[in-house]
């Protein structure tokens, strides 16, 4: 197993905790994280862009004028798409992005995201955050204090302090260990992890 500094909020080390090779070492592929991320921007699109063709257009479908003798071209009828308020010619219809990546493949790419952090020396962990207050200040100098900038914090604790003072930092998210995904760690060029949290994302991916 490899072991990973303790930090606290003043960026002093603490103590040490172990990170499971099955998680945080394995070789990473790239294709693997192309694809899940792949799946999760897809499925962040509603695909509800839609027009109508000449069948959902209300009017008549009477012929306008006689076919010959007028002078003028051959007309069908008011919803022509050819006609000012006629239907669409192929414009976009309402349709799904959502395309499947198997479950496994999914567990694997959070690994291979998980441990590419830790390949680079981008993965960080601190014992507890222990704001007293919503005050972005105190956790901006937190950050500060360990060096960190476009930082991914996961924590597996209800904390209102954190989160809260998370919200108006730029380049700065929160996220509980259930809501863990690649395209965020991918996202960020560090990962902070909450020490307790360590013990559940194992359990997750074990």
């Amino acid at each position: 197993m490899a072991a990973v500094d303790v930090l606290n909020r003043t960026g002093e080390k603490v103590s040490e905790v172990d990170l499971s090779d099955d998680i945080f070492s394995i070789p990473v592929k790239k294709s693997v994280l192309h694809d899940v991320v792949r799946m999760q921007l897809a499925s962040r699109r509603s695909g509800t862009a839609t027009v109508k063709d000449r069948s959902d257009v209300a009017g008549s479908t009477r012929k306008l004028y006689r076919q010959k003798g007028t002078g003028n071209a051959r007309s069908g009828g008011i919803k022509s798409p050819l006609r000012r308020g006629g239907g669409v010619i192929f414009g976009p219809m309402q349709r799904s992005y959502d395309h499947k990546v198997n479950k496994k493949v999914k567990s694997l790419a959070l690994k291979m995201a998980l441990s590419s952090k830790f390949e680079n020396h981008e993965l960080f962990v601190i014992n507890s955050f222990e704001l007293d207050q919503i005050k972005t200040k105190d956790l901006i100098s937190v950050t500060r204090n360990l060096g960190l900038k476009k930082v991914l914090i996961i924590t597996n604790e209800d904390d209102r302090n954190l989160f809260l003072s998370a919200q108006n930092i730029p380049d700065l998210k929160v996220l509980k260990t259930e809501g863990l995904n690649v395209y965020d760690l991918l996202k960020y060029d560090n990962l902070l992890l909450v020490e307790s949290s360590i013990q559940e994302i194992e359990g997750r991916l074990a």
